[in-house]
C-alpha cells in the first residue's frame, strides 16, 4: 500500500520496504572511479569564493577584537598600572598589527555587509556587476582602513 507523503505511515511498511527507496545504491551510484561530488582542489578559486570565505574570517576576527577590547576596558577598569600595560602593548609592533588587521576586518565586513544589501535589493547581480562589486569592496576597505591610520596617526602624532 502506497501513501502520500501527509499519510501516516506504519511500521510494517516500513519494514517491507527495502533500504534502498530511491534506487540510490545501483549501478549508477556503484562506479567508484571517480568522487561523488567535486573537491576544492578540482576547482580554481573564484573571487566571489575567497571573498566569501574572507568575509567570514573578518567576522572572526571581528569577534575576536571584541574579546581583546573587553580586555582593555577590564585593564582600564583595574587601574592606572593595567591600563599603562594594556597602552604598552598595543603601541607594540605587535599590537598595532593586531589593531590595522581589526580596521581592515571591520572595513571590509562593513563594505561587504553593504554589497550584500545591494544585492538583497536585486542590483548587481549580474556576473560582471558582482566581479566589479567585488573589486570594489577590496579596494574600498584598503583605503579606508590607510586613511583611519592616517587621521588616527595624525591624532597622536605619530608618537611610539
Amino acid at each position: 500500500m502506497k501513501y502520500g507523503p501527509w499519510e501516516p505511515r506504519i511500521a510494517s511498511d516500513w519494514q517491507a520496504r527495502p533500504f534502498d527507496i530511491h534506487g540510490l545504491s545501483g549501478s549508477r551510484m556503484a562506479n567508484h572511479s571517480r568522487p561523488l561530488s567535486p573537491h576544492l582542489q578540482v576547482y580554481r578559486p573564484q573571487l566571489t569564493t575567497v571573498l566569501s570565505i574572507t568575509h567570514r574570517g573578518t567576522g572572526l576576527v571581528l569577534s575576536a577584537g571584541l574579546v581583546a577590547f573587553v580586555a582593555w576596558l577590564l585593564a582600564a577598569a583595574a587601574g592606572p598600572a593595567a591600563l599603562d600595560s594594556a597602552n604598552a602593548f598595543f603601541v607594540s609592533i605587535p599590537g598595532r598589527l593586531l589593531l590595522a588587521g581589526l580596521s581592515f576586518s571591520f572595513f571590509y565586513h562593513l563594505c561587504n555587509g553593504i554589497r550584500h544589501l545591494v544585492w538583497d535589493t536585486g542590483h548587481w547581480l549580474e556576473i560582471p556587476a558582482v566581479y566589479a562589486s567585488g573589486w570594489s569592496v577590496v579596494a574600498a576597505s584598503i583605503i579606508l582602513t590607510v586613511a583611519a591610520w592616517a587621521v588616527a596617526w595624525g591624532l597622536v602624532g605619530g608618537a611610539a
